[in-house]
C-alpha cells in the first residue's frame, strides 16, 4: 500500500522573532515619546519630526519582514541598520549642543538595538558583532568624543547581541541535530517494517526451496544452493539497511526539515472499530497446533491485532523451523482489563543459551523483528524463556485501556486440520 511523506520544519527560533516584531513597535512609540516630551528643548525640530515621519513608517510598514527568517532578507537588514545610523548621526543636527553633552538620547534611542538584534537572529554573533560595532561608531562619532555612559551603551547593546546571536547558532545546531536523529529514528522503524515483511516472506520461501532442493538432490540441489545464497545475501542487506542522508533547509535560518514515512489516512480511518484477535488467531490452529482462547471476542485495534497475530505466526514458524515438524505448540489468549497476553509454547529441544544473539548476528531476525519488533511498534513486549531440553515459551503481552469488569470467560480449544505452512 502506497505510504505518505509528512515533511515537518522545525524552527526553534520563531518566537525571538515575534518578540523582535514587538519590540520594535514598542521602542519606535518610545522614541517618539522622548521627543514629544522634550520637543521644546529640539533646535531643530522639524528635522526630528521628519526623521520620526520615516521611521514609523519604516517600522510598520516592515513588519512581515521581521516575521520570520525566510522574509528578513540581507537588503532589509542593511537598510534597516542604515535608519538606523542615520537617527543617529541626525542627532546633533535635531538636538541642542547642551543635551547631547549631557548624554541625552540619539533620536532612534533604543529602537536601534531592534535592528542589531535583526541582524544576531538571522546571522548569528558574527553578524551581530558586526552591526553592533557600527551603531558603537556612530554613537561615538555624534558624540564628538567617548564618554562613559556611551561606552557603557554601546557595550551593553554590543554583549546583548552577540549573546543572542550565539544562542541562534547554538539552537539551530541543536534543531539539525534533533532532525537528523528524528529520521534515523523513522527510517530505522520503516527499515524494520520492511525486514519483517521479508522475513515472513521472500526468506521463508528462500529457506523452504533450499530445504526442499537438499531433500531431492540433482537439479534441485544445485537450485537449493542458489536459493541458500539469495537467502544469506538478502539477510545481510536487511540486517544493515541503507542509511538515508539528511533533509535540511538550504538556508540553516528557516529551520530544519524532518521527512517521516506515514501509513495513508485510509488505513488510518479504517484502524476505528476494534478487531477480534480469535479471528486472526484461529487459522493457525492444527494438529500440532492447539488455540485456547476465550469464549467471548478479544477486542484489539486492528493494527495492534495484526501486528500481535503476525508475531505469533513468527513464533510458531520457529517451532516447526527449530523444533521439527512432530512439535507440538499451544497457543493461549488471555484477555485481561489492561492487556492482551498471547502465549505461545512448544514441546521442543529449546534455545540453547547465546543462541538468539547469534541469529541476530547472522541476519536471521525472526526473534528481533518479527517478535519483538512488532510488539514494540505497538507499545507491548516480548518476553520469551527457554529452557534446554524443556522447549519454549514466547509470551506476547500488548497493552490497551481499561475496560467494564465482566464474568470470567469460559476457555475452548480449537484445533484444525492441518497447521499453517509459513
Amino acid at each position: 500500500m502506497a505510504k505518505r511523506v509528512r515533511v515537518m520544519r522545525m524552527s526553534v527560533e520563531q518566537p525571538l522573532w515575534r518578540a523582535l516584531t514587538g519590540y520594535r513597535v514598542l521602542t519606535m512609540l518610545y522614541a517618539i515619546g522622548l521627543f514629544v516630551a522634550a520637543y521644546e528643548k529640539f533646535d531643530r525640530p522639524w528635522v526630528a519630526i521628519a526623521y520620526y515621519a520615516v521611521l514609523a513608517g519604516w517600522t510598520i510598514g516592515t513588519l512581515p519582514k521581521v516575521a520570520n527568517a525566510a522574509n528578513c532578507t540581507k537588503r532589509f537588514l542593511v537598510i534597516d541598520l542604515t535608519i538606523a545610523l542615520v537617527g543617529i548621526l541626525l542627532t546633533p543636527v535635531a538636538d541642542s549642543h547642551q543635551r547631547i553633552v549631557h548624554d541625552g538620547p540619539t533620536l532612534p534611542s533604543i529602537w536601534t538595538a531592534g535592528a542589531v538584534l535583526a541582524f544576531a537572529i538571522k546571522g548569528g554573533w558574527r553578524w551581530a558583532a558586526f552591526a553592533s560595532a557600527l551603531v558603537g561608531a556612530a554613537n561615538i562619532a555624534q558624540r564628538g568624543r567617548p564618554t562613559q555612559d556611551t561606552l557603557h551603551n554601546v557595550l551593553l547593546v554590543c554583549i546583548a547581541s552577540i549573546a543572542i546571536g550565539y544562542v541562534v547558532e547554538v539552537a539551530r545546531a541543536s534543531e539539525r541535530t534533533l532532525a537528523r536523529a528524528l529520521e534515523i529514528e523513522a527510517a530505522t522503524r520503516e527499515r524494520e517494517r520492511l525486514a519483517r515483511d521479508i522475513h515472513d516472506s521472500v526468506l521463508q520461501v528462500l529457506a523452504m526451496v533450499q530445504r526442499r532442493g537438499s531433500a531431492l538432490g540433482g537439479e534441485a540441489a544445485e537450485l537449493g544452493r542458489m536459493a541458500g545464497e539469495q537467502e544469506v545475501a538478502l539477510r545481510t542487506l536487511v540486517a544493515g539497511g541503507l542509511v538515508r542522508t539528511s533533509h535540511e533547509s538550504e538556508d540553516a535560518s528557516l529551520g530544519a526539515v524532518v521527512r517521516a514515512v506515514e501509513e495513508p489516512d485510509e488505513e488510518e480511518a479504517a484502524d476505528t472499530e476494534p478487531c477480534d484477535l480469535r479471528s486472526l488467531l484461529f487459522p493457525y490452529a492444527g494438529a500440532k497446533v492447539t488455540v485456547s482462547e476465550p469464549g467471548a471476542p478479544v477486542g484489539l485495534a486492528p493494527k495492534a491485532a495484526r501486528e500481535l497475530a503476525a508475531a505469533v505466526g513468527a513464533a510458531l514458524d520457529n517451532v516447526h523451523r527449530h523444533a521439527g515438524p512432530d512439535a507440538a505448540a499451544w497457543i493461549l489468549v488471555e484477555d485481561e482489563p489492561d492487556a492482551v497476553i498471547v502465549t505461545v509454547r512448544d514441546d521442543g529441544p529449546g534455545i540453547p543459551e547465546g543462541r538468539l544473539a547469534e541469529a541476530e548476528g547472522e541476519g536471521r531476525l525472526g526473534v528481533a523483528l518479527s517478535i519483538r519488533g512488532r510488539l514494540r511498534d505497538i507499545g507491548g513486549t516480548a518476553e520469551l524463556i527457554s529452557v534446554p531440553g524443556q522447549g519454549t515459551e514466547v509470551e506476547l503481552r500488548v497493552p490497551r485501556p481499561a475496560k467494564g469488569s465482566a464474568g470470567p470467560a469460559n476457555v475452548r480449544d480449537t484445533r484444525g486440520k492441518a497447521g499453517k505452512e509459513r
